[in-house]
């Protein structure tokens, strides 16, 4: 059975830190309406199993391996996507660390780290694909993953907020740099979003973060794609420089649990 014809037909797309939660669900949903997907994960059997999964749905999507912090693994998985599709339209920089912390203990290999996927990782990665994109000359769409904890402060979160509201900065900054090749970049900033990730770091999460959301519930990873594939769509060819919140109000009032126990380290969005 072949693929039906979507909007992003024809339109080739490289998502990071797609092996699961927001960025599979985004890869899904550009696969589904018809763009060939490159899906990076660190993990190569967590890619390879994604990918598999949007592959049975008739998308068209393939695994990269991965740490999506390394330049060179950046370049060449948008040289991968050139040599497997011909081109490169669409760089999703979604993925994320985060180490909890007290401020006062903070170790430098822990902000190093922090540093280097959240920034490091999403700077180059917008380099590569826009001097793809440049190259040939039809523009494109570079989307960068920020956050909620980028707008309010969260206790214990001063590193990864820091790098979050960075993001935002640079999606405005380069709007000089890549609106004379028709290239549009933009942020989303989540709020608490239902993802394996956030599950295993808190099963109660739902219940923990819903009763303080204006809307009364957590976000869920579809609802990120559908902001994504916005941003993404010739819809929003005169929007560009902008963060896109999607936290049912949760940064409006900014109330936060009582209690919160972190146990894992990973991208909260």
């Amino acid at each position: 059975m072949g693929q039906c014809m979507g909007r992003f037909d024809g339109r080739v797309a490289l998502v990071t830190g797609a092996g699961e939660g927001i960025g599979l669900e985004i890869a899904r949903q550009l696969a589904l309406e018809g763009a060939r997907v490159l899906l990076n994960d660190i993990d190569g059997g967590r890619a390879s199993v994604a990918a598999a999964c949007i592959g049975a749905s008739d998308g068209d999507c393939r695994p990269f391996a991965g740490d999506a912090g390394d330049v060179a693994v950046i370049r060449k998985m948008v040289a991968t996507a050139v040599d497997s599709w011909g081109r490169l339209d669409f760089a999703v920089a979604n993925a994320g660390l985060t180490l909890y912390g007290d401020f006062f203990d903070y170790e430098p290999a822990a902000l190093e780290r922090v540093l280097n996927l959240n920034l490091r990782g999403s700077f180059f990665l917008a380099q590569a694909a826009a001097r793809q994109m440049r190259v040939q000359g039809e523009g494109g769409r570079i989307l960068l993953m920020s956050s909620v904890t980028g707008l309010q402060a969260v206790h214990h979160l001063e590193a990864y907020g820091m790098t979050k509201a960075a993001l935002r900065m640079l999606a405005r900054s380069l709007v000089h740099d890549l609106s004379p090749h028709g290239i549009t970049i933009n942020s989303i900033a989540p709020g608490a979003i239902l993802t394996p990730r956030n599950l295993a770091d808190d099963p109660e999460f739902e219940t923990t973060w819903g009763n303080e959301i204006p809307v009364k519930r957590v976000g869920l990873a579809v609802e990120i794609a559908a902001a994504a594939l916005y941003l993404l769509s010739p819809e929003a060819a005169y929007v560009t420089g902008q963060t896109l919140v999607v936290d049912g109000g949760w940064s409006a009032t900014s109330p936060l649990p009582g209690q919160i126990t972190y146990r894992n380290e990973g991208d909260p969005t």
